[in-house]
């Protein structure tokens, strides 16, 4: 009987979402204008060899050292390289780097591709690479938030005009991966001394395949073909222009119109519309990204592991992921995705039982109608909704939730890393590494960033162990005997992992939807 109450409540919250999405020309619930007509308007052909993208962010700075956003990564691929890379399909290949080895256990020799220059002309060789980590390791990368990736390193050195040592600290397993990540792509030398670090930040140069042609804060990048790309052939686009619509329901009207060739970040609201016009594919893709609701273990009544196993067991999250994501999301046990090294499929999923939840919150003396703080960005209209099915599913177990939607800003920068994001928060993770480290660490490690109350010696001595080896088989078994920790601990209420959905004009050929975000245009033609 619970099951049926619960499923009618969310059903009832996912209709009123849908009216309310309706009377709202700015909602990024996504609900299209004239949805019904739609699949009858032709879409515009554009020009041959020029594609437009429909984004939702600007990440106002386009210095790789001063971001972790996913906005960021969706267009600065195109414009900057690092010494390895990781394709579409998430695999590790050489890139800037011809090879590289371990010389002994803390030097990483580097051989660097030759006869490769920066957009500005300016050649690619040893003293960029020591420049540009000299500079992430220092002030300046100190000011932004990519530094801490890369702590194991302690300097570069150059061995010769194409060969440099990375000198290490300490062990990094996951160092070349995160080679691949943003904070570590070649920076000009040159070019950045000579106009300095704010002009850096609007005008970026790389040797990617695009350079930036320029750039509208808040409102459109536009990105021409690198004629000195030094893969032969490539990149075949002439022309890049990505857009920046924040709102759903805008990036669907002007890709119905043909503004726009590729819409990134389509709502499950959108997904019937897009379907139904014949000049447009809905792609999807599998996504590191995991969604959970975290807990602040300092603060009463949560700082008792039997509320926060009850709060889990009164969540029934299948009929969330089927009622409100539509079936695209996929239920996950633990706080990483199973595209992650580490990840145990055969931790069990934790079964919706408020019957058993009530039983937790009675022997931990929680009175009925005790009220939680649940924070999360008002602008994820999708979590919104998800939000208040769980307010009526744990008041069946008599908690009862206050929702605060807040600024995402404001959410990620203060509240979060402050401690003051209520009892418990919406809270999306992707561990860019693939890695479990990049999740364990950042989420459980006392005083990072990302975590200012959860603390547990046994979780510190495991995280020590996983990074003082090279050896995977160790390092799995570490990763499984913390993954079981954390289960019992209960730090937050895993959710789902995410599938996002795309939609794209059929005259765009060769685009692969990348599950990182960051999108590959070397071989996209447009008809």
């Amino acid at each position: 009987m619970k099951k049926r109450i619960g499923l009618l409540f969310c059903s009832l919250l996912l209709v009123m979402g849908t009216i309310f999405a309706g009377c709202s020309g700015q909602s990024e619930t996504g609900g299209e204008q004239n949805p019904g007509q739609a699949a009858d308007q032709p879409v515009a052909s554009g020009k041959k060899g020029e594609l437009t993208i429909g984004v939702v962010g600007d990440p106002h700075s386009w210095d790789p050292i001063d971001t972790f956003l996913l906005d960021w990564s969706t267009i600065a691929t195109s414009v900057f390289e690092g010494l390895v890379e990781r394709t579409v399909d998430l695999k590790i290949q050489p890139g800037l780097a011809e090879s590289w080895e371990f010389t002994d256990d803390k030097t990483l020799q580097f051989k660097l591709r030759k006869g490769v220059t920066f957009h500005n002309g300016e050649p690619f060789n040893a003293e960029a690479v020591k420049f540009t980590f000299d500079r992430l390791l220092g002030e300046e990368g100190a000011k932004g938030p990519q530094q801490a990736n890369y702590a194991s390193i302690d300097r570069v050195e150059v061995v010769d005009e194409y060969t440099v040592n990375m000198i290490l600290k300490e062990k990094d397993p996951v160092l070349i991966t995160k080679l691949a990540g943003y904070g570590a792509v070649i920076v000009p030398p040159k070019y950045i001394q000579e106009k300095g670090d704010e002009y850096f930040n609007t005008h970026p140069v790389g040797t990617g395949p695009f350079k930036m042609e320029s750039y509208e804060k808040d409102n459109q990048v536009v990105l021409v073909k690198n004629e000195n790309y030094w893969r032969e052939g490539l990149p075949k686009l002439d022309k890049v222009t990505f857009r920046i619509i924040p709102e759903a329901t805008t990036r669907l009207a002007e890709l119905n119109t043909g503004a726009i060739d590729i819409m990134k970040k389509v709502e499950i609201s959108q997904v019937s519309s897009v379907e139904k016009n014949e000049n447009l594919e809905l792609m999807t893709v599998g996504s590191p990204t995991v969604y959970a609701i975290r807990f602040n273990t300092k603060m009463k009544p949560v700082d008792d592991v039997r509320v926060r196993e009850a709060i889990a067991h009164a969540i029934d999250v299948d009929l969330l992921i089927e009622t409100i994501l539509g079936g695209y999301g996929k239920r996950i046990n633990t706080f990483q995705s199973d595209m992650s090294f580490g990840h145990d499929p055969s931790i069990p999923l934790r079964e919706y039982n408020p019957e058993k939840a009530k039983q937790l919150l009675a022997e931990a003396g929680v009175k009925e109608g005790t009220e939680l703080e649940f924070y999360f960005p008002g602008t994820d209209a999708t979590f919104k909704e998800i939000a208040q099915a769980v307010e009526i599913q744990l008041a069946e177990v008599g908690l009862k939730v206050k929702l605060n939607p807040v600024d995402n800003s404001t959410f990620i920068s203060e509240l979060i890393p402050n401690g003051k994001a209520g009892h418990m928060y919406r809270q999306g993770w992707g561990g860019w590494t693939l890695d479990f480290d990049n999740t364990a660490y950042l989420m459980y490690h006392k005083g990072e960033f990302w975590n200012p109350d959860f603390y547990d010696e046994k979780v510190e001595e495991l995280l020590a162990a996983e990074r003082s080896t090279f050896d995977q088989d160790k390092r799995l078994e570490i990763f499984k005997e913390l993954d079981r920790r954390l289960y019992e601990l209960v730090p937050e209420v895993p959710l789902y992992q995410s599938i996002n959905l795309w939609a794209v004009n059929k005259r765009v050929k060769g685009f692969q939807p990348p599950a990182d975000e960051r999108i590959d245009l070397k071989e996209v033609t447009v008809e």
